[in-house]
């Protein structure tokens, strides 16, 4: 026969299975936490790779909006440069981009393809066409660079026959200067042939020579004569009147004139008018008159 428990056993008892099923409930509670905890880490990763992806996608689509918006900007700007808005192409981009291959045929005039339009080829059609005429600009160089080169050989030529015709006028002029002294030391010399006696000698020789020499013995008896005519006139005026026409050809040429004049007087004539003359201008006309003196 079963032995009864008190009540106080009864009662614990009763706690112990009390506990026990509070035991077996926690246990049940904790295994349901941590099933709800694992499928709600499940979830969170799988919540975690969809932002990740999303997040992927969204960085992926910024790129080519950012892609895009730059090459819009490009192309705006390639169109202005192009169409030479204010002046923008021509003038700013033109100096810094010409040298550049394949980005200057965006600048204002550049051909867009080498294609047979005519701006293709600097305007022409070909580049055969091109070609062609820088064989024409070539020999056009050619025959400018020959004409040049002519040019400095008749410079050249010129510059050698003014030389040689130099020689010839040094030469005229020293025999200006010996016919001269020939004139003043042996036609009329104190004791010369004169130039009557000369006259006739020159027609006697050749006649190109005679022709030249005679026409300058001519030329210069005529003078003489002209002289001895002034020295005439001169002779009748009065000796003050005479010296006051002389003392006015005060230059060179007319110095030399009056000496002829008064040369060809008479000494007494002569004596007057000096004796009048002013002093100065006597001294000078005595001294062309007699250089040795």
């Amino acid at each position: 026969m079963a032995k009864q428990m008190t009540p106080e056993e009864k009662a614990a008892e009763t706690e112990r299975k009390k506990l026990e099923n509070e035991k077996k409930q926690l246990k049940k509670d904790q295994a349901k936490s941590k099933a709800e905890a694992r499928k709600r880490a499940k979830e969170i990763a799988k919540q975690e790779e969809a932002l990740n992806e999303d997040k992927e996608g969204n960085g992926f689509v910024t790129f080519l909006a950012t892609v895009f918006i730059v090459l819009l900007w490009l192309a705006v700007v390639v169109v202005v440069i192009k169409l030479d808005v204010g002046g923008f192409g021509s003038s700013v981009m033109t100096p810094i981009l010409k040298d550049v291959p394949v980005i200057n045929k965006i600048l204002p005039g550049a051909s867009q393809s080498l294609t047979n339009d005519p701006d293709s080829y600097g305007g022409y059609t070909s580049l055969e066409e091109a070609v062609n005429q820088i064989a024409v600009l070539e020999m056009q160089l050619d025959a400018l660079q020959t004409a040049n080169t002519t040019k400095d050989e008749q410079i050249t030529e010129l510059t050698a026959e003014v030389t040689r015709l130099k020689e010839f006028e040094k030469m005229q002029v020293e025999f200006q200067r010996i016919r001269n002294q020939f004139y003043e030391e042996v036609i009329y010399a104190e004791k010369g042939p004169g130039a009557e006696e000369y006259k006739k000698y020159y027609e006697s020789i050749d006649a190109t020579t005679a022709e030249y020499l005679y026409k300058q013995v001519v030329a210069q008896l005529e003078a003489d004569q002209e002289i001895k005519n002034y020295a005439e006139a001169y002779s009748q005026m009065k000796p003050k009147q005479a010296a006051g026409i002389f003392e006015k050809m005060v230059d060179n040429d007319g110095l030399k004139l009056a000496a002829k004049i008064l040369n060809t007087m008479n000494s007494e004539d002569r004596g007057k008018i000096l004796g009048v003359m002013d002093a100065e201008v006597a001294a000078k006309l005595t001294k062309i008159m007699d250089p040795d003196s």
